[in-house]
């Protein structure tokens, strides 16, 4: 019997997440839209919920963060009791709410409007309270409970946290966050501990980041390859394709500083720094910012097994405090 009752529970908060899909409008779109501002201003999405649903809004504060839209979370009762203090106009107000009526929430409606901040809310109905007053309402439906009483919060709280992970996510994607955003914001636990022993591979540059030229190419036309790639250095090829050497933003200004004549069409092989060092790319990346560092230079030429240019590694592409070096 305990088993069959466990299994209802499984089932209706399912059902409840599955009911939100049929649900989803231009209301969604709007509520994305409105984040989408927020990430590209000063603002930050600010979420709160009262009782299970605060808890539920903690969870989508932590997602919205973690996948690169700053975020708070706020307790409506410390709101109203100075809290607000740390909303601003440029902040959208996640509002979750299943009633749309609790007292709490309700008591932070006007003084949000006065503060300027739009509200996104999450509750049962358009016509509530809070979905009167908010600026997008992505309303939830009536869901029963799956208490036993039909009256602790289960399958409303499930089809919430789902939603925000809607949310949440959808904007991520909008956004062009990337898998490289997403390592940045946590160096730690199991993802840490893999990101700590990429190799070069992983983090090296390649094709149109990563510049190349001839060795008989002008000063002008490297400038001109690293400025196109936004790049800190181009490697310059002999003609079987081997490195013959390497020019650096920093050999640039020191050539500027010395007032050397005709800079633009001089031979890059007389200025290029030859024989640089050079990296594999099964080579841990701690290892490449360990040379780099104490050759005090930004970018290494990355070679394959028989000496033809594959990429660079760059020495701000490897955060140091995230990776070790293998014993």
């Amino acid at each position: 019997m305990d088993m069959e009752f466990a299994k209802e529970v499984l089932e209706s908060e399912a059902e409840a997440v599955r009911s939100l899909i049929e649900r989803l409008d231009e209301s969604f779109e709007a509520a994305c839209d409105l984040l989408l501002e927020c990430r590209k201003g000063k603002g930050h999405a600010v979420v709160t919920g009262m009782g299970k649903t605060g808890v539920i809004g903690e969870k989508l504060s932590a997602t919205l963060a973690s996948t690169g839209t700053s975020s708070i979370s706020l307790h409506p009762v410390e709101a109203i009791h100075g809290d607000l203090g740390r909303v601003e106009p440029d902040d959208v107000m996640i509002i979750i709410s299943n009633s749309g009526e609790t007292a709490e929430i309700v008591n932070l409606l006007g003084p949000l409007k006065e503060i300027g901040a739009k509200i996104i809310a999450l509750t049962e109905s358009k016509e509530s309270t809070l979905g009167r007053a908010a600026d997008v309402t992505l309303a939830m439906g009536a869901i029963a409970e799956a208490c036993h009483l039909d009256m602790a919060p289960s399958c409303s709280t499930t089809a919430a946290l789902a939603l925000g992970d809607a949310l949440a996510l959808t904007v991520s994607r909008k956004a062009g966050f990337t898998r490289r955003d997403f390592e940045r914001f946590h160096p730690g636990g199991s993802l840490g501990k893999k990101k700590r022993f990429w190799r070069v591979s992983d983090v090296m540059r390649t094709g149109d980041a990563a510049p190349s030229l001839p060795v008989n190419a002008s000063v002008g036309a490297v400038i001109a390859a690293i400025s196109r790639a936004k790049a800190g250095a181009c490697v310059l090829l002999d003609a079987t394709g081997h490195v013959a050497g390497i020019f650096t933003d920093g050999d640039l200004r020191r050539l500027v500083l010395a007032d050397t004549p005709n800079l633009s069409t001089l031979p890059i092989s007389e200025v290029m720094i030859k024989n640089p060092t050079m990296i594999g790319p099964d080579a841990l990346a701690a290892e490449a910012r360990g040379i780099m560092l104490k050759k005090k230079i930004g970018e290494l030429p990355v070679i394959d097994g028989s000496g033809q240019l594959i990429g660079t590694i760059n020495l701000k592409d490897i955060p140091g405090d995230n990776f070790i070096q293998e014993k």
